[in-house]
């Protein structure tokens, strides 16, 4: 079955992984994904992730990351950009998640970054997503 957009395909198996509780979760491998779980990384709302083969097909095995055990850390994961309806922003309107307790995820013209930093160096793009 074909999937029309892999990128909130990948946010859902997150968001229903943390709400089942699950350990790990695979979801196939494209630069764009790997480049939003670099970020989920960095940013603290997973534990690890890491590439692997099976059975041929190339698959990113994210380790999801939980409070006390029971509470998953990514509260709520948002697709903002669909391929029917692309939302873009400059560095000046860039939108803030939570007040800032939250990350925006971006696609700019010098690649995947987080709402923070591209409005640091005063790029704008594409809104992929928002975690809290």
């Amino acid at each position: 079955m074909s999937v029309s957009d892999p990128v909130a395909d990948m946010l859902t198996k997150l968001r229903n992984a943390g709400m089942a509780k699950h350990e790990k979760v695979d979801i196939t491998t494209s630069r764009l994904k790997l480049e939003i779980i670099k970020i989920l990384k960095t940013e603290g709302y997973i534990r690890n992730f890491k590439k692997v083969t099976q059975s041929g097909i190339n698959i990113i095995r994210v380790f999801l990351k939980y409070d006390d055990a029971t509470v998953p850390v990514i509260h709520g994961i948002k697709k903002v950009s669909t391929p029917g309806r692309r939302v873009y922003t400059g560095y000046k309107t860039m939108p803030r998640v939570f007040n800032g307790f939250g990350t925006l995820i971006v696609s700019t013209s010098s690649g995947v970054t987080t709402g923070k930093k591209a409005a640091e160096k005063k790029i704008g793009g594409e809104i992929i997503c928002m975690v809290w």
